[in-house]
């Protein structure tokens, strides 16, 4: 079997590289001197030079004016992104966008993708629910326009729980929190659920009347957002009814936040050899004593460890493979690692580094802030052994 990455794969990874080549982790202020956010928007001059490079159209089809690759091309660059700490929605606004190209119909795709391959249009997405911990479908209730309260969805609308009987489109009601550059984003995917229990996806105007916008603070400083929806309408075609279409797009988001973790962590690791190899007690650096080697080593396997199950639930994602298990059962497997690798990773950076890790004009405590909120998002590894327990109770393996 080949496992090398394709001639275009690698192309976008040299196109990503020379981005972010120039973009420094202490961009914006520290999270440990500033009191709120580090700022109030992304890093628009970052944004701009993404869309130059048409790394925004990425796993965008060439009608939509991007490059027509997959999610391992997406998950290469966001490898790439996490290595300098890239402010900028890079991993929501593809998986959205993408998630649109798969499951809308061709005129919501046809009116937002070009923009978003762009660079003029902004996408996130609402997927950590009320609370973080239940699913994020069941934070929010959609309901055809025109019926009442409480209602649901009877069996009088001769749609069932399809569109509005009259086409006038969806009312959604219900909170989600966390929401990550919700205060930028142009368009908010959220998930909601119907009366008869079906996840649909909705894309909804930031400015809809009846959003409205609490502000949060990430563990890394980045302003999130509790979005409240209140007898929000969208019209039909904003809707994506798509059996599955939430389903891949939660993997989608969750699989490039493990390519997130993996670049965090070489970079961190890159940090840690650097200064052990300059670092000298006794008169050798201490990268040579054993203690630090070892744990070191360890490091650099974790490291490996995530690199293959996230390459796995990536190649899952854009091939449609099939296999003994879904495959939600790979993601999972790969958030376990990326949660559990880049926390280890970090601790043991900051062990290495001594003092000097602690110090808020050397990057390192930057890493960790980012590591900890990256091991949190969209799920801890308990939360995902959870769910791969329930994979393999629902399918036993002959």
């Amino acid at each position: 079997m080949d496992f090398t990455f394709t001639e275009e794969q690698r192309a976008a990874v040299e196109a990503a590289r020379a981005v972010f080549s120039d973009v420094a982790p202490d961009r914006a202020p520290s999270p440990a001197l500033t009191p709120g956010a580090v700022a109030e928007d992304i890093d628009r001059e970052l944004w701009q030079e993404l869309a130059r490079t048409d790394l925004l159209g990425l796993t965008l089809s060439p009608d939509h004016g991007g490059a027509g690759l997959d999610p391992i091309a997406l998950c290469l660059v966001l490898r790439e992104s996490a290595k300098v700490l890239a402010r900028v929605p890079l991993l929501e606004s593809c998986a959205v966008a993408t998630t649109v190209q798969r499951y809308a119909e061709g005129g919501l795709a046809a009116e937002l993708l070009p923009r978003v391959a762009t660079g003029e249009l902004i996408l996130t997405a609402a997927a950590n629910g009320r609370s973080g911990h239940d699913p994020a479908e069941l934070a929010l209730t959609a309901r055809p326009y025109g019926e009442g309260e409480g209602e649901g969805e009877g069996e009088g609308s001769p749609r069932g729980d399809g569109a509005a009987a009259d086409g006038s489109g969806w009312v959604l009601d219900g909170v989600q929190t966390a929401v990550p550059w919700a205060r930028v984003a142009d368009r908010i995917a959220v998930p909601a659920h119907t009366a008869r229990g079906r996840a649909v996806l909705a894309l909804v105007p930031r400015t809809r009347h009846g959003v409205t916008l609490e502000d949060q603070v990430s563990t890394s400083g980045e302003l999130l957002a509790e979005v409240r929806f209140d007898a929000v309408r969208v019209e039909a075609r904003e809707l994506i009814e798509t059996e599955g279409c939430w389903d891949w797009l939660r993997s989608l988001l969750t699989t490039g936040t493990c390519a997130l973790a993996l670049g965090l962590g070489e970079r961190v690791l890159a940090m840690t050899a650097e200064y052990t190899g300059k670092r000298e007690q006794f008169g050798f650096p201490v990268a040579t004593f054993q203690a630090v080697a070892v744990q070191a080593a360890d490091r650099y396997i974790d490291l490996r460890a995530m690199e293959a199950t996230l390459w796995q639930a990536a190649w899952r994602l854009s091939a449609d493979a099939g296999g003994p298990l879904p495959a939600a059962a790979d993601v999972a497997v790969a958030k376990i690692w990326a949660s559990d690798g880049v926390r280890r990773v970090v601790q043991t950076a900051q062990h290495l580094h001594g003092g000097f890790g602690a110090d808020t004009d050397y990057p390192l405590h930057r890493f960790h802030a980012w590591a900890k909120q990256i091991e949190l998002s969209l799920g801890p590894a308990a939360a995902h052994e959870e769910a791969l327990g329930n994979l393999l109770a629902a399918h036993p393996l002959g």
